[in-house]
């Protein structure tokens, strides 16, 4: 059996599977396209799924892949042990209702035992105890000796997930030798010992479980098969666990040389080496796909990863940052099959480095109270760290808690999660409450909302209705009557929509017993909707009839710009991939911002196909519907909601035809070709991983169109052309005419040093073998000068010359060297660059031609007396 390195084997799976009709498919993201299930992929079935289910039609029906993964359900293991990880890669071949079980077995033993010549004997064999054909097909096709074919029951060698698809399996383990095992005479596979290493599963899915344990064949049987990467490494290689197989390895000496310990000399040591080294393997992936550091969902999952990291390498008494430096090797040792992560390096490390930072900012603070918090807890006898210390750590230092749990853990104490819990729920409903505070209202009235009933919103279908004042709100107090001055009213019913879900509240007129009250902006909390209104200098009392009515001319453009938003969203999906999400929007009667999840700047190229796609759907004319239903049958539409939202049991979906199918609470058009035109005015970066991109619609790009005919109109002016058709014409002629006379400037400047430095050659003197020439010139070009010692240095080798150059007050020093100086051991590079020193300069280059600059003038002329100094030694 050959060692094969991790590369190799990886590359050498999927050519196998290739030759043998496999479509070789890239490793898909680590975040879940299409699936909002899970939040990161952590096995390589999971992004077949909708093939494996019928839902879509895969590229081709047999198929094979190398698919990164994370598992973080151990992650508080991982280290402890040197057999877990969160970072791992499934090879997988898989088959869509084509090849089956005489195929898949037949292969994946060629496979083993030819293609990486494993030796048979090595090879055991586990099968459902109830599937004869896959016993047979191993036994009497594959000629497995019935000695090393172990049938096992459902628990080990049969896959289902409740109801649905489901079917027998097939292992196959490779015995290590009896050092390994437990010394029974009865040992074999499904035996707990670590002499028999299961290292590929074939899974045959060929039944349908209806949920009550009847199972009926599948028409056309799948095939899905697993086989850890980094454990058929440990076999090629011979070594015992992930953290040892030369890829993996190579990452952990990264770590080794910078903390300067041994792996494999103190336990504890080896503990943190582990988990730096599996910690940074799944952060660079998850950034590379687009994942941030955050507090929720994904994002949450990396950065525990990164400040799990951060905090090992601290224990090691690695000082300053590191991790970022890690990666590097990271991105080295994956070249091969993961290229991207060098492309992304400079993001990679960006996004890393930044949140080293942010943590090694709260951890000192943090990691010495918790210190003294456990040294007390042991002192008075204590079992665990109390729920308010815990949430204090969190709260004020932003300590994660998993990281308090874990140092905890270190001195043998447990956490209050019970009261540490209840604190959170508390925040929670403080957070709650504070959103009642509109305005900046003070600390007492921020429950002034709690006894109002919810407002109903007739806003989706009417701009103007009646109602009744039920609340007034004035010098953060409940009023029954405001006479004059700012106050807040609240409505029984009202069509103003509140500010809410990336759209500004509307703005209108409230009149109130034939007075006409301005509002100048619209809030809600808690389902409260506060209509913020302009100084009056009438009445208004509590129980008041009213007749709201909001600006329809503003709203209707807010209309635009919101469903374009979706519509934007769409377009981004379409042209840059599936991994974009929404991370925020904001839109106004003026323009739609939207952010959104994305790795790099859009190019000039991405950013014109998503502004075309946009009005392309906008001119489709799709009606634009609105569906109130729970979230099960949204998700069945297909609607996409916000990443972490958390809805309640009816959900409102907004559909645009066929483009664009989202949860939204706002207001929009009912139909897109009401959007007019869209045009994109910027793109920017947010955040590390977030862009935005802001555009304009309807009468607003007129308005834009407009100005840039203006300005086009202007430019021709200036340039004396007839037409701004002619401006790209005139532009390209007026650079040309420029560079030519840049080139002709350049000409006679080289002209002018020549004929100033030509008058200086007479001065060349003898210093040893060499022709010497030094001076001060003011008035030419850098060029220039270079340009005549070019020259020089070609015509005579045996040529030095140092010129102090002098533009107003900046001073450089050009130094050259014929070839034979050269020779000799004379370097222009250092030369000028002791010469710039005593001017209080520096800088070098080339043997036979350097550079340096210089500060103070008024040493120009012993600068160049130690030239000839140098030069005589």
């Amino acid at each position: 059996m050959k060692w094969t390195s991790v590369n190799e084997l990886r590359e050498q799976f999927l050519t196998f599977f290739e030759s043998k009709g496999c479509l070789r498919h890239k490793s898909y993201p680590l975040v879940p396209i299409g699936d909002k299930s899970i939040l990161l992929i952590n096995a390589g079935m999971t992004p077949l799924k909708k093939y494996f289910t019928g839902e879509e039609e895969p590229p081709r029906h047999r198929m094979a892949t190398c698919q990164k993964c994370i598992r973080t359900p151990d992650i508080d293991r991982v280290g402890i042990t040197a057999r877990h990880g969160t970072f791992f890669e499934m090879l997988g071949n898989f088959s869509f209702g084509d090849y089956f079980k005489r195929e898949a077995i037949n292969w994946a033993w060629e496979f083993c035992t030819k293609t990486i010549a494993m030796p048979e004997d090595k090879l055991w064999v586990t099968v459902y105890e109830e599937d004869d054909e896959a016993f047979d097909i191993w036994n009497k096709e594959v000629g497995v000796p019935a000695s090393r074919l172990v049938r096992l029951g459902k628990k080990d060698n049969f896959w289902e997930h409740g109801s649905g698809p489901c079917g027998p399996c097939s292992e196959i383990h490779f015995d290590r030798g009896e050092e390994f095992g437990c010394g029974s005479p009865d040992c074999k596979p499904g035996c707990d010992c670590d002499r028999y290493m299961e290292f590929w599963n074939l899974v045959f899915t060929q039944f349908d479980n209806d949920g009550k344990g009847n199972y009926t064949r599948l028409q056309k049987p799948n095939i899905d098969t697993g086989m850890g990467l980094e454990r058929l490494a440990c076999i090629m290689q011979g070594v015992n666990n992930l953290f040892e197989v030369d890829t993996v390895q190579n990452i952990m000496k990264a770590i080794i040389d910078k903390a300067g310990v041994t792996y494999g000399e103190n336990a504890k040591s080896d503990i943190s080496l582990r988990v730096i080294t599996d910690h940074i393997r799944g952060s660079d992936f998850m950034v590379s796909d687009g994942v941030v550091p955050s507090n929720e969902g994904r994002g949450y999952v990396l950065r525990r990863l990164l400040r799990r990291a951060a905090r090992h390498g601290r224990m090691l008494g690695i000082k300053g940052l590191f991790l970022s430096d890690v990666a590097a090797v990271v991105a080295k040792e994956n070249y091969t099959e993961y290229p991207e992560l060098t492309e992304k390096l400079d993001y990679i490390q960006k996004v890393i480095r930044i949140e080293e930072e942010r943590f090694n900012q709260t951890i000192d603070q943090g990691s010495q109270m918790l210190s003294d918090i456990i040294e007390k807890a042991l002192a008075e006898g204590k079992t665990a760290v109390s729920g308010e210390d815990a949430f204090r750590l969190y709260d004020t230092y932003g300590f994660p808690i998993d990281l308090t749990r874990e140092i905890a853990e270190e001195s043998k104490l447990a956490i209050d999660e019970e009261c540490f819990t209840a604190l959170m729920q508390e925040q929670k409903a403080r957070a709650r409450a504070a959103r009642a505070n509109i305005s900046g209202w003070s600390d007492a009235s921020k429950n002034l909302l709690s006894d109002f009933k919810k407002t109903e919103f007739l806003g989706y279908t009417e701009t103007e209705c009646d109602a009744t004042v039920i609340g007034i709100i004035t010098d953060d107090m409940l009023v029954d009557t405001v006479t004059e001055g700012e106050f807040s009213l609240i409505l029984d019913k009202t069509p103003f929509y509140g500010e809410g879900g990336g759209q500004v509240g509307d703005i209108g007129t409230i009149t109130v017993n034939g007075n006409v009250f301005t509002v100048l902006d619209t809030k809600k909390a808690e389902g409260v909707y506060i209509h913020l209104m302009a100084q009056g200098d009438a009445p208004v009392s509590v129980g008041d009839g009213v007749h709201a009515a909001i600006d329809t001319k503003r709203r209707d453009a807010i209309k635009r710009n919101h469903s374009v938003a979706h519509l934007l969203q769409a377009a981004l999906r379409a042209v840059l991939g599936n991994h974009v999400e929404q991370a925020g929007s904001y839109v106004d009667a003026d323009r739609v911002r939207f952010d959104f999840k994305h790795f790099a700047a859009l190019t000039r190229e991405e950013l014109s196909a998503v502004e075309a796609l946009v009005n392309e759907y906008i001119l489709k004319g799709s009606t634009v519907e609105t569906i109130e239903t729970d979230p099960e049958t949204a998700k069945s539409y297909g609607a996409m909601a916000l990443f972490g939202e958390k809805y309640g049991k009816i959900v409102r979906v907004v559909k645009m035809g066929d483009d664009s199918c989202e949860l939204c609470g706002g207001t929009h058009l009912d139909n897109t070709a009401k959007a007019g035109l869209f045009r994109i005015t910027s793109e920017s970066s947010v955040a590390a991983g977030v862009r935005r991109v802001e555009g304009i619609t309807g009468l607003n790009v007129l308005k834009a169109m407009e100005a840039d005919s203006k300005t086009f109109h202007a430019a021709a002016q200036a340039l004396k052309i007839p037409s701004p058709d002619d401006l790209v014409k005139r532009s390209q002629q007026l650079m040309a005419e420029l560079k030519e006379a840049h080139a002709e400037i350049a000409r006679l400047e080289a002209q002018m040093a020549e004929a100033k430095l030509s008058t200086l050659l007479a001065s060349t003197k003898t210093v040893g073998s060499y022709h010497f020439l030094s001076a001060k010139v003011e008035g030419v070009s850098v060029d220039a000068v270079r340009s005549v010692l070019d020259n020089l240095r070609s015509n005579d080798p045996d040529s030095i010359a140092v010129i102090a150059l002098v533009s107003g007050t900046k001073l450089n020093f050009i130094a050259s060297c014929g070839a034979n100086a050269v020779k000799s051991g004379k370097q222009a590079g250092k030369l000028v660059k002791e010469v710039a020193m005593i001017c209080g300069g520096g800088g070098g280059g080339r043997p036979d031609s350097a550079m340096a600059g210089g500060k103070d003038l008024s040493k120009i002329d012993a600068a160049l007396t130690r030239a000839e100094e140098l030069i005589a030694q």
